[in-house]
């Protein structure tokens, strides 16, 4: 039954060329989050969605571009792959309010608040110090509610995670995370979030990232779906879907870009550490293009009916972006 449903990646950073696009379609994803930037600023932002735009071109049998949920609808009947855009970081709207609406016109759907600093809109999970939404950031939510951009935290201290749950009128996600009781990294969300962000109809995907696993690069695919329906028990399976937070391919240039950016002069090696400083070895049970399917049938062996486990491969992702997308009235 998998090639027959819609699959939604929800969150990757790989290389991408038509190597990868052509694995990609193997697969029988239907859709994937692509971050276009990480530390970019609202010029660089257009650079990378012109560079987009050429590769859409390029690759126009394999690939397109995802406006709303009804083109994940027609990628599938055409048997592309869709791709919908994600900024990890605030920096594409600069310090100017008025940038929320442009991206979102250029084809930004979702954007983090924070990606693991201070920002001018809130604190990230590496700060020590977690004060909260800012002023700027208040008004930034707002008006992402109203231009239907949504609001990812996966990055974000607990504080301003919370206070983000609280003042969306929208449902708001955490689109690469896991639950910190189960491996306790900085960028895993403790019980208290995902309570508060379920309640108000958010979503959590869950990270093949090793750095956020219980036993790293070892865990079993069956201890990974063991850890979401032991979340599914506590805040119900309508909520969880998978952000895989995949980054296959590219060099270490690309990870040093990630957690350091422009701001520091000194290494940071986010959940690595100067010992373990390049990416962590590939999962084994997701080695390819056939790694989607094992978490499918993962999933089924450990309990899941056919009903939820096509509901967290791409079903509650396709309802959670269906609304949120969705320009106020």
């Amino acid at each position: 039954m998998y090639q027959n449903e819609i699959i939604v990646d929800g969150l990757q950073y790989c290389h991408w060329d038509r190597a990868y696009f052509e694995s990609l379609q193997k697969s029988g994803v239907t859709a994937v989050h692509a971050t276009l930037v990480y530390h970019e600023n609202a010029r660089e932002t257009l650079t990378r969605f012109a560079e987009w735009n050429l590769l859409f071109e390029r690759n126009a049998d394999l690939i397109m571009p995802v406006m709303s949920m009804e083109d994940i609808r027609s990628a599938k009947q055409c048997g592309k792959v869709g791709i919908f855009f994600g900024a990890q970081n605030c920096s594409p709207i600069d310090d100017e309010i008025g940038l929320v609406e442009v991206m979102r016109k250029q084809g930004l759907l979702i954007m983090q608040l924070t990606y693991n600093n201070q920002s001018l809109l809130a604190a990230g999970c590496y700060e020590q110090e977690d004060a909260g939404i800012t002023r700027f950031g208040k008004q930034v939510i707002e008006e992402m509610n109203r231009v239907g951009m949504v609001i990812d935290m996966s990055h974000s201290a607990e504080r301003s995670t919370l206070e983000t749950i609280e003042l969306s009128e929208r449902p708001i996600c955490i689109s690469h995370a896991n639950p910190s009781n189960v491996h306790s990294a900085l960028r895993n969300k403790s019980p208290e979030v995902i309570r508060a962000l379920t309640a108000r109809g958010g979503l959590l995907g869950f990270s093949l990232y090793p750095f956020h696993l219980p036993d790293g690069s070892k865990c079993s695919l069956e201890t990974f779906c063991q850890m979401i329906a032991e979340t599914a028990d506590e805040v119900g399976v309508e909520h969880l879907a998978i952000g895989s937070d995949l980054c296959l391919n590219q060099p270490q240039s690309v990870l040093d870009w990630m957690r350091n950016g422009r701001w520091s002069k000194s290494l940071d090696y986010g959940e690595g550490s100067a010992s373990n400083a390049g990416w962590p070895a590939a999962l084994p049970w997701f080695p390819d293009s056939s790694g989607m399917k094992n978490i499918y049938k993962g999933l089924r062996d450990i309990g899941f009916n056919e009903a939820e486990t096509t509901a967290v491969m791409g079903g509650n992702w396709l309802n959670f972006l269906d609304a949120g997308l969705r320009p106020a009235l």
